[in-house]
C-alpha cells in the first residue's frame, strides 16, 4: 500500500501500520482516513500529506 509523507515535519503514514493512536486500524488505506484525521506529530490536515516511495 502506498505511504504517505507529511510535509511539514516528514510523518510517514505507513497504511499497514494505521495510527492506533488516532484510533485507525492497520490496513487502512490513506484515502480512508477520516477528513479531520491530522498529523500525529504536527499536527496538519491530510492536504499536507503527499505520495511517499521509500
Amino acid at each position: 500500500m502506498q505511504k504517505y509523507i507529511c510535509t511539514v515535519c516528514d510523518y510517514i503514514y505507513d497504511p499497514s501500520l494505521g495510527d492506533p493512536d488516532s484510533g485507525i486500524a492497520p490496513g487502512t488505506p490513506f484515502e480512508e482516513l477520516p477528513e479531520d484525521w491530522e498529523c500525529p506529530d504536527c499536527g496538519v490536515t491530510k492536504e499536507d500529506f503527499e505520495p511517499f516511495d521509500d
